[in-house]
């Protein structure tokens, strides 16, 4: 199992592990996969602490970094407007009200003082303030090979200095569109992203979208799959269709490793594939996540609309803080992917990765024998 991908990044295995929990990235890439810490929440300074964290536990294995830079959102360009209490300025108090009193009537209490004071971030609001110097910080440590952008190509100047530094630049997509243009900007490795995908997804199935992109980007680029994807077979049957390998993440969300939050865990562990909707709830933009009382308020007419991105990422943060101390399960999705439904018991990563291959060879057997029969 050698795609050329593998033997550029040095891996032995074309599995690509996407999580915000470090433990999971340096299982992954121990495990012989290649795993990417998605870094968006991290400041420059804990990033660093991230990374020398990963790097003296993946046994000298190469590893990605993901963040997601969107090409529009209010507050671009940084400075004064990107400050998180001039982007709250811009929040309707209709919406406010709409949230307090969606919490009030599930029995969420108001933060304490003290955790209010501790802003956290929200998804999309540190683009412009730290994402150069998340990049940089990236760009220090030796075993980081891969920088990916969940949104679209990143910046020129950012693709310039990965590409000075050695370092490949993967970009998600949802449509062959969007994968040209990424090519046309510098990106080295597409992610075509089907709609079955945990977060930030379009709306073109993953079965009819990589053979579409494959064939507008060429053999030189590779190509990852991703959405709908968490064992041997769907592995199999991406290979078929033109990828060199898989972008994976909602199934490292339930891991042994993983730091997912116990109450969001447990909804996962019992949800269905029909228990995901793709909503702009969250972030802003149309994000497939587990569906839940938040996600089907935003979805009655009779409610205010989603912000666009920066601003609903910010109600989402306050709201989140505020339902996920209180252990809230109604309230509680999380981005996740259709497979999901395929997801039923907590596991090593070493397992899960070791599985996907085992089945995969087992696929891949079982097609050879239907070839060689006369």
């Amino acid at each position: 199992m050698k795609p050329p991908i593998c033997e550029k990044l040095g891996i032995e295995f074309p599995i690509f592990a996407f999580s915000h929990c470090r433990d999971v990235v340096a299982a992954v890439s121990r495990a012989g996969g290649f795993g990417v810490l998605g870094a968006l929440a991290f400041s420059p300074d804990q990033l660093e602490v991230e990374l020398a964290w990963i790097d003296e536990h993946v046994d000298g294995r190469p590893y990605g970094v993901d963040l997601a830079i969107p090409m529009n959102y209010l507050g671009k360009g940084g400075g004064d407007a990107a400050m998180p209490a001039n982007l709250e300025a811009l929040i309707p108090e209709a919406h406010w009200k709409f949230v307090d009193d969606l919490l009030a009537a599930h029995g969420i209490p108001e933060l304490p003082a003290d955790l209010e004071d501790k802003a956290a971030k929200a998804a999309g609001l540190n683009v412009d303030l730290e994402s150069r110097a998340q990049i940089a910080t990236s760009l220090k440590h030796p075993l980081v090979k891969m920088f990916v952008n969940a949104l679209g190509p990143p910046p020129a100047d950012i693709i310039d200095a990965c590409h000075d530094a050695g370092v490949l630049v993967g970009a998600l997509c949802g449509s062959p569109r969007h994968a040209e243009k990424q090519v046309a900007a510098g990106v080295d490795v597409i992610v075509a992203q089907g709609t079955e995908a945990g977060g930030h997804c379009g709306e073109i199935s993953t079965m009819v979208l990589i053979p579409q992109v494959v064939d507008t980007v060429g053999p030189d680029i590779p190509v990852l799959a991703a959405g709908g994807i968490g064992g041997g077979r769907q592995m199999a049957a991406a290979l078929a269709l033109g990828a060199q390998g898989v972008w994976t993440g909602s199934i490292w969300l339930t891991v042994a490793e993983a730091d997912t939050h116990e109450t969001a865990v447990q909804n996962l562990l019992e949800a269905k594939s029909t228990d995901t909707v793709r909503s702009r709830a969250m972030t802003g933009k149309p994000a497939r996540q587990l569906r839940s009382a938040w996600t089907e308020a935003w979805e009655d007419p009779a409610n205010p609309d989603p912000l666009p991105m920066p601003l609903q990422g910010l109600i989402f943060n306050k709201a989140s803080r505020r339902f996920t101390r209180t252990k809230n399960k109604e309230l509680n999705g999380w981005p996740v992917g259709q497979i999901v439904g395929a997801i039923d018991r907590v596991r090593p990563t070493q397992e899960v990765v070791l599985d996907m291959v085992e089945e995969w060879v087992e696929t891949t057997e079982r097609l050879g024998k239907l070839l060689s029969e006369d």
